[in-house]
């Protein structure tokens, strides 16, 4: 790897920097304490962007670049993780790089209301932490489950995209998978995931329909779900939740929703001039019978008002939060202590079984029925009628569009009801 460039990461992590941006004839834009600088001093060639990018990437990596002219990745420099994404710009390739922590910090030192150390505890359930790219949601998710990995024996596997934090078991016995290496989707690793015993999951990123979906059904068969999701308030959440399909099965996801939450987490940074640094604020609604009721009936606009009334319950609008933790605490932990390298650091290397084709690209699109489709296909493949899945398999993206797939489909299910009709 370029070595200008790991002297800058390097650089950063003894700087405290939580972001840099890096893009070719353009000076260095790196983000300290929430906010953005320049350093005309340090700047790229286009050609040395791409150089870079380059030896970062695996074969597969480069192709997904190539294709689809972005790509997540994450990267290891001195027991500091890098997560990045490299993306095409009126600059040519750019990088965004978020610098995370090789040691998972917990509750305490992420200056986080030790409520949250009640979740470790919980045995099902569906844990929403909600909030702009950049507010720590990951991190806060993080400390829970190694506060779980601390206490208690339970099997835990992390769909994440990439993977972020590294955990290193130790009563928990803890297997992370990362979409596009490891897994080709979050809707195939949601439904691989269900086979294979675990006690906890973790869901990177709800984005799609199907992935919610999926990730209720988790959370309803009795399993402790985490997930994140972008959104600016409960209200906000819950909305995306129970409106992320239409008709029927809208209720049925808003009867799921409302049955499985336990804790619904909203979280911003705040900058607090006295200490210099910015601490999390969180809102927090927890699952009482008249929460549960409230997204039931889908009077998404009382939620609110519930959290105002229910301090006594451990919830907090932010406001509260802001006043009564914040307001109260005369200390706080400063944001670079948790980039310690300690021994809880996870050494464990990344393996590849030579069954595995580590360049080999399947993007898998499940669906409940065929509308839900939106991708080139060259082969649809069918489960027994008893199966409750039908999925398409992407393999070949350029051989047949969507309208020959869909009617190649119609075509099937006319021969299908044919033949009943016969019987």
């Amino acid at each position: 790897m370029n070595q200008r460039f790991t002297d800058l990461i390097v650089a950063a992590i003894k700087q405290r920097l939580s972001d840099l941006h890096i893009t070719g004839g353009f000076p260095l834009i790196f983000r300290k304490d929430g906010a953005l600088h320049f350093d005309k001093n340090i700047k790229w060639s286009h050609t040395e962007i791409d150089e870079i990018v380059r030896s970062m990437l695996s074969d597969r990596q480069l192709q997904t670049l190539r294709k689809r002219w972005s790509v997540d990745f994450s990267l290891s420099f001195n027991n500091v993780r890098a997560r990045v994404n490299t993306f095409h710009t009126t600059r040519g390739l750019s990088m965004a790089i978020r610098l995370l922590p090789e040691t998972i910090p917990d509750l305490a030192s992420l200056n986080l209301h030790p409520s949250l150390s009640q979740i470790a505890h919980l045995q099902s359930g569906f844990v929403l932490v909600c909030g702009s790219t950049g507010s720590g949601k990951s991190t806060t998710i993080a400390a829970i489950i190694e506060e779980i990995n601390r206490t208690r024996a339970a099997h835990v596997i992390t769909i994440e995209d990439p993977i972020e934090y590294r955990f290193k078991p130790k009563k928990s016995f803890i297997e992370q998978r990362e979409v596009g290496i490891h897994v080709p989707s979050f809707d195939q690793g949601l439904l691989d995931v269900l086979r294979e015993s675990p006690d906890v999951i973790f869901v990177g990123e709800l984005r799609e329909p199907e992935t919610i979906r999926l990730t209720l059904n988790a959370a309803e068969s009795g399993h402790l779900v985490f997930a994140t999701l972008h959104a600016s308030d409960a209200e906000d959440a819950a909305y995306r939740i129970n409106n992320c399909v239409t008709g029927e099965n809208q209720d049925v996801i808003r009867y799921q929703f409302a049955s499985t939450i336990s804790w619904l987490i909203v979280q911003q940074l705040h900058f607090v001039k006295n200490i210099e640094f910015r601490v999390p604020v969180l809102s927090i609604l927890k699952a009482t019978p008249s929460v549960q009721s409230t997204i039931r009936d889908n009077k998404l606009t009382q939620l609110e008002n519930i959290m105002v009334t229910s301090k006594n319950e451990g919830m907090f609008t932010m406001k509260q939060y802001e006043k009564e933790f914040i307001g109260t605490h005369s200390s706080f932990v400063p944001p670079y202590k948790s980039f310690g390298m300690g021994a809880q650091s996870s050494k464990e290397k990344d393996h590849i079984s030579a069954l595995i084709d580590p360049n080999a690209i399947q993007d898998v699109i499940y669906m409940s029925s065929i509308e839900d489709a939106s991708s080139k296909d060259s082969s649809v493949r069918r489960f027994p009628d008893d199966e409750e899945q039908r999925y398409l398999i992407l393999e070949d993206h350029d051989n047949m569009d969507l309208k020959d797939l869909l009617a190649k489909y119609e075509e099937a299910e006319e021969e299908k009801a044919n033949k009943n009709k016969k019987k």
